[in-house]
């Protein structure tokens, strides 16, 4: 909830401190700030009363408060006097700006101007739709919103390490290091299929972290698979796909902190279920067939050479020569095009590689050290407490100074010449990184407007057991879609799904070892849909940071990917979520689900050839 003042007090100096404005049908905590200790206060909504008293700090806390008509919702003293009000807003409101953004950018094909529309719409709806709140909502998106995004520690250290990454690139490339790498690699993926399953492989390597996994490998393969003709819409294709569905399930991973930490919080409010988050994750690695089944469709994209949709035509341009899109399309990625190798400079692997490692290695080394706190702490536990983006930060910029080091070391490049190389590879993030401010401003409108509250409440908890994996599924891959956040998605709901399936499962009688398997699979689905929402969504971070690192037009990578990443989920699903929901051995759903995707990538999937 917003942290956000709403209204002046009509009687007294008491004032609304969150949230700025409740959903009719929706729960909502309402905090009142500055009232007087011990002070009697009740809310009366659709015939509920709701009665509190202040605490010692003077704020008094209604929990769970539903307003259920359209007038607002008034706070009122034991003289029965209103001293505050919060006004009361449609739900279908709080899902209009992120839709109407994703809307903008598929059909303007350029994601600034669609994000910032939303953003705007966003900040309108929670002032009200009056003039004087459409020209002040256009000042809040960018005085709050884009100043909230930007003002956030960790969307700063984002930010920073992405730059220095591209610095880092920028200098190696200058220096002659990354073509070294393309010749090298060239001689073994001397092909489109040899390439593309080098981009996979490399994904599967850097397993650690979704953010390092994007930006590395799309920086790296970008050069090669430039060379092989591969189009930048299926280098960004493969990169997305090998970072987060990786990061997700993989033992050790920054993830794995965050998730084991969501997990643990949701099940203590559980005093009958007292297994280990760590135990509870493990069992749930099997249900999470987005991330298997993408991950292994992506490899048979690149084994079989076949393609379907708008990725056919993209690998049929590419195998043309033209591996971009069209610059019409209103490109807004990052790319490096114009950094080429200094004339005449030896191509020496070691001033690329090197630099590489240490962002590598300096970031196991920074995980280690910001997550050990004893002796006694398991690998487990050091990633678990790690802190991922502080060790982005120091391996990132000791990446750029080994690199600048090296190139002014051996002479390939003069002080002067390594700042200009290091500043041109910034320069090609910065447009990448407004898109990726908007796109926190505008989940942070999506926050202040209670967006993930509504789309559990039209859920609703009258569902059947075996079909409770199915429905978190899919409303974790709206959030995540709605909202461009997997963490922020994963964060909001897992309190949520954790509770009511465990509610569900008493209710059903199944409260038991033997049904476990739900509460696995609801905890699966939850991450899942996240990562199935986010690859869908053009204002989803890791999809920008694809695109960043890939050098492709954003909206083109989300247009090509759109297609593999519906089809993967519907199957997931279908042949997934949902058998496995009624008992059905996950093995058995798995094989079938592959299957199917094997089957239609045959059927449908054609070989790219020059056009």
């Amino acid at each position: 909830m917003g942290l956000m003042l709403m209204s002046a007090a009509l009687a007294g100096a008491q004032s609304i401190e969150s949230p700025k404005i409740v959903l009719n049908g929706v729960a909502a905590d309402i905090v009142v700030a500055d009232a007087s200790p011990g002070q009697p206060l009740a809310i009366m909504t659709g015939g509920t009363r709701f009665a509190t008293t202040a605490d010692a700090d003077g704020k008094a806390l209604f929990k769970n408060v539903i307003a259920s008509d359209s007038a607002n919702v008034e706070v009122r003293n034991d003289a029965g006097d209103v001293i505050a009000t919060v006004r009361v807003m449609s739900g279908w409101y709080s899902i209009l700006p992120p839709l109407l953004a994703i809307f903008l950018a598929l059909t303007l094909r350029n994601v600034i101007p669609a994000l910032f529309v939303g953003i705007w719409v966003g900040a309108v709806a929670l002032l009200g739709f009056t003039p004087q709140g459409i020209f002040k909502g256009m000042l809040d998106s960018f005085e709050v919103y884009v100043t909230r995004a930007l003002a956030d520690s960790s969307h700063a250290q984002i930010i920073l390490f992405t730059l220095m990454i591209g610095g880092m690139v920028g200098i190696v490339t200058r220096s002659g290091g990354m073509a070294a790498i393309v010749s090298a690699v060239i001689k073994r993926a001397n092909t489109v299929i040899s390439g593309q399953v080098a981009v996979w492989a490399m994904g599967l390597v850097i397993f650690f972290d979704d953010y390092s996994n994007t930006l590395v490998v799309g920086n790296t393969a970008r050069p090669i698979s430039d060379k092989l003709l591969i189009s930048r819409e299926k280098l960004a294709y493969i990169v997305d796909s090998t970072a987060a569905p990786v990061a997700t399930i993989a033992l050790i991973t920054t993830w794995v902190g965050y998730q084991l930490g969501l997990i643990k919080d949701a099940v203590d409010t559980i005093p009958e279920f007292n297994e280990p988050a760590y135990s509870i994750f493990l069992n749930s690695i099997p249900f999470s067939f987005y991330p298997i089944m993408a991950l292994i469709f992506v490899l048979a994209i690149a084994v079989s050479g076949l393609d379907f949709g708008p990725m056919l035509k993209a690998e049929q341009r590419a195998r043309g020569g033209q591996v971009k899109p069209p610059a019409a399309a209103g490109a807004a990625a990052a790319s490096h095009d114009d950094l080429d190798a200094k004339p005449d400079v030896e191509e020496r692997a070691s001033v690329a590689i090197l630099p590489i490692l240490v962002l590598i290695g300096g970031l196991l080394v920074g995980l280690y050290a910001t997550g050990k706190s004893s002796d006694s702490d398991s690998l487990r536990d050091i990633i678990g407490n790690a802190d991922s983006y502080r060790a982005l930060m120091w391996s990132s910029l000791c990446a750029v100074f080994v690199a600048a080091a090296m190139a002014i070391g051996m002479r390939i490049l003069t002080v002067h010449e390594t700042v200009d190389a290091w500043y041109r590879g910034v320069r090609a993030m910065f447009l990448a990184m407004i898109i990726l401010v908007l796109a926190w401003s505008l989940s942070n409108v999506t926050s202040d407007l209670h967006t993930a509250d509504y789309l559990v409440s039209i859920l609703g908890d009258a569902l059947p057991l075996g079909l409770v994996p199915a429905a978190i599924f899919i409303v974790s891959a709206l959030t995540a879609f709605s909202t461009g956040t997997s963490w922020g998605t994963m964060g909001i709901l897992m309190p949520l799904i954790v509770p009511l399936t465990w509610a569900i499962m008493q209710t059903n009688g199944a409260a038991d070892p033997d049904h476990y398997y739900v509460l696995y699979s609801a905890v699966a689905c939850n991450l899942a849909g996240a990562v199935w929402g986010d690859h869908c969504s053009p204002i989803s971070d890791t999809t920008v940071l694809s695109s960043i690192a890939s050098g492709c037009d954003h909206i083109e990578h989300v247009r090509t990917q759109l297609p593999y990443a519906l089809l993967v989920g519907i199957v997931a699903i279908v042949v997934g979520v949902v058998p496995t929901g009624y008992g059905l051995p996950w093995w058995i759903s798995l094989i079938v689900g592959l299957l199917i995707l094997l089957l239609t990538l045959r059927f449908l999937g054609r070989r790219a050839v020059a056009q």
